[in-house]
Parts: C-alpha cells; sequence; structure tokens
C-alpha cells in the first residue's frame, strides 16, 4: 500500500485559487510563526509546565519552588531563565528574594485551553 491509497492526493489539477488567496492574506508572516514555534518550544517541556502550574497558584521564590518539584535550585533557576526570556513569568525583588509570578493572563489560558483539550 502506497500513500495514495491511504490519503487524498492533490495533483495540482486544479486550485482553488480564491481560497489559496484569501488563506495566503491571512497567515502570519514568517518571522512571527518562528516566534510562535518559539513560544510552544517552551512549552514542550514538563519541568517548565510544572513550574507555570505552581505559579498559577501564588508568586514563589526559587527556593520554596525547588521544595515543591523536589528539585534543585539550580535546575528551578535555569527553567525560570528560558520562562523570563520567553516572557512568560516575571520576578519581583523583595530584599534579597526575587519572587515569580505568571507574565500575565494570556499563560494561564493557555495551559488552560492544553488541558481542556487532553480532556475530551
Amino acid at each position: 500500500m502506497n500513500a495514495r491509497d491511504t490519503i487524498d492526493c492533490c495533483d495540482y489539477i486544479h486550485t482553488h485559487e480564491d481560497i489559496v488567496e484569501a488563506v495566503r492574506q491571512k497567515m502570519p508572516d514568517e518571522d512571527t510563526l518562528y516566534d510562535l514555534t518559539e513560544l510552544f518550544r517552551i512549552f514542550g517541556d514538563s519541568t517548565r509546565i510544572r513550574i507555570l502550574y505552581v505559579l498559577f497558584e501564588a508568586e514563589m521564590c526559587v527556593c520554596d519552588i525547588a521544595s515543591l518539584l523536589g528539585m534543585t535550585q539550580s535546575a528551578i533557576s535555569h527553567q525560570l531563565r528560558a520562562l523570563k526570556n520567553a516572557r512568560l513569568v516575571k520576578g519581583r525583588r523583595e530584599g534579597k528574594t526575587v519572587f515569580y509570578a505568571l507574565a500575565d493572563d494570556h499563560v494561564k489560558t493557555i495551559i488552560d485551553q492544553g488541558l481542556n483539550h487532553i480532556a475530551e
């Protein structure tokens, strides 16, 4: 069995130019698609997802997150740096301690949508 037997094939005999052009006009540019890919790459790590989920509930420092997740402070700091660079978390200094929180409500929405999708 070859690919033609299992999926519909389009040999470009007839393209629907109106549909193709309408979609082309709505497509984001390559830089935007690259940035979107990078955002989803950040979500592709279970440790980072766990940290984000923790920050849904409360603003926390590295020590608290490390304790809660049973990881080293160094490992948590490394992941927080990636999350901060992706503008998913923000830090607030209080004395010598930095407390981390979600950068905005969009982060929770993305995670909630993912959870809803896998629960279906």
